[in-house]
């Protein structure tokens, strides 16, 4: 129980986070624009790709882009940004920003193309949706978590709804 006269004790629970879909996307060959002042910044197109769930499906769609930023402490920043075209043909813009980091071996592991267990290592991103579908215009209102799974040629992104 809280105790609300502690000025730091946590007056609400957490968020709970609910299952929406899981993202797979197909990624292109990474493409580096060399040392920038932050580090190396590089980006990898999107090829396309599925999204199944039990809140959203369809397919996505190929054309989008994600811009990284591989930084000197190891930490890779990550800014995807592409389109859904879900079963109704709605089309729903996907803002995805969020990091991926873990011990060097398995990070080297993973730069090779090398299977790796999604535990083994943090990829998380927050998404944020656009739409003007008025049957998905709930979506713009979302805030979603991801937690990632890097692989040689995609990357799978389990999604869930923060309530």
């Amino acid at each position: 129980m809280n105790d609300r006269s502690d000025p730091d004790a946590f007056s609400l629970p957490p968020p709970a986070l609910l299952p929406m879909t899981r993202i797979v996307c197909e990624v292109g060959a990474l493409v580096s624009l060399g040392p920038a002042p932050c580090g190396e910044r590089r980006y990898v197109p999107l090829a396309g790709g599925s999204v199944r769930g039990p809140e959203l499906n369809g397919r996505l769609v190929e054309g989008g882009v994600d811009w990284q930023l591989n930084r000197a402490d190891g930490v890779l920043e990550i800014e995807a940004h592409y389109v859904l075209r879900l079963d109704d043909d709605a089309l729903v813009e996907v803002d995805s920003r969020g990091l991926r980091h873990g011990p060097a071996e398995v990070m080297a592991r993973l730069g090779r193309g090398e299977a790796v267990a999604g535990d083994a290592y943090f990829f998380r991103t927050l998404i944020r949706f656009t739409t003007g579908a008025e049957r998905w215009r709930h979506l713009n209102a979302t805030m979603a978590i991801a937690r990632g799974t890097r692989e040689a040629s995609r990357v799978l992104l389990d999604v869930y709804r923060l309530t």
